[in-house]
């Protein structure tokens, strides 16, 4: 059996820069690969195509994207469907973190590698666009910018001004529909017609210069919508801020706060201190990177 890891990203930009013919939305956004993982085991030794996972949340047929990877990897190698595949699910959904585009990602880099590589990364890139704008994000290692509807990639080195940070992912009991959220941005026509250029200026700040230099520059389009309807998500980002976390941004379209620390006093008791300021049943999970 081989074993994989599926992680997740925060966007450090997320800036909308209006609403197309097709019905998407064009944008700039600034992806983040976070060390925090899912678990993708592969069984080749099965003779036919099967798929499970850990979480009953979580459907096990066609309409899970691991499984639609799978499907669409043995259809473009022409190789027939065998082995199960079975995902571990740590991190959590509806999360804004890309869990679910990743484990897409990660099925179809697993599978090419299992038998041999018989599919390119443009083939790869191409089939992972077709399951969703984020999953061709993980098929890269690094952090990149992704234009269109996020699909279109340019990836960058890693960020010299985040070595050493520490980020923190937290996520209340609920999740934010990103189709209602994109919908809901129609009212809020600053934030849906944005500026372009500002995943740019950020990316050049976090690689030349340093996080305090950068610290404004972190921008969510969504958050204008979401914190209207979820106000408690902004009281975490004021509670964050004071117990002196550096940024503090909302992640795709929520419900992941994200926030990034440098002080290891600060990471050893903020999880205690989180949840009796807030209560509740909330995912928090840090990593250094």
């Amino acid at each position: 059996m081989a074993v994989y890891q599926s992680p997740c990203k925060v966007n450090f930009i997320l800036n909308i820069l209006g609403r197309r013919e097709d019905g998407f939305h064009d944008l700039e956004t600034l992806f983040f690969p976070v060390p925090l993982y899912d678990r993708i085991e592969i069984n080749l030794k099965e003779k036919d195509f099967g798929f499970s996972c850990n979480s009953d949340k979580i459907p096990n047929g066609s309409d899970n994207l691991v499984y639609r990877a799978a499907a669409c990897f043995f259809q473009q190698s022409q190789i027939k469907p065998q082995g199960h595949i079975r995902l571990i699910k740590n991190l959590p959904s509806e999360a804004g973190i890309g869990g679910g585009s990743a484990n897409a990602a990660i099925t179809l880099k697993a599978l090419n590698q299992e038998f041999g590589c018989p599919l390119g990364q443009s083939s790869l890139l191409k089939i992972a666009a077709q399951l969703g704008s984020d999953v061709p994000f993980f098929l890269l290692d690094h952090p990149a910018i992704g234009y269109g509807r996020g699909e279109k990639l340019e990836e960058l080195p890693h960020f010299r001004s985040l070595e050493g940070i520490w980020i923190v992912l937290i996520k209340p009991d609920f999740g934010v529909s990103t189709g209602w959220a994109y919908k809901a941005l129609a009212q809020y026509p600053e934030h849906l017609n944005g500026i372009s250029g500002r995943a740019k200026q950020l990316a050049d700040i976090l690689s030349k210069g340093t996080l305090q230099q950068a610290r404004d520059l972190f921008y969510n389009s969504l958050e204008a919508p979401v914190f209207e309807k979820y106000p408690i998500l902004a009281k975490y980002q004021e509670f964050l801020l004071s117990l002196g976390a550096e940024v503090v941004l909302m992640s795709g379209s929520g419900s992941t706060t994200f926030a990034l620390i440098s002080d290891v006093s600060i990471m050893k008791t903020l999880p205690i201190r989180f949840r009796g300021e807030f209560g509740g049943n909330i995912w928090i999970e840090s990593v250094q990177l």
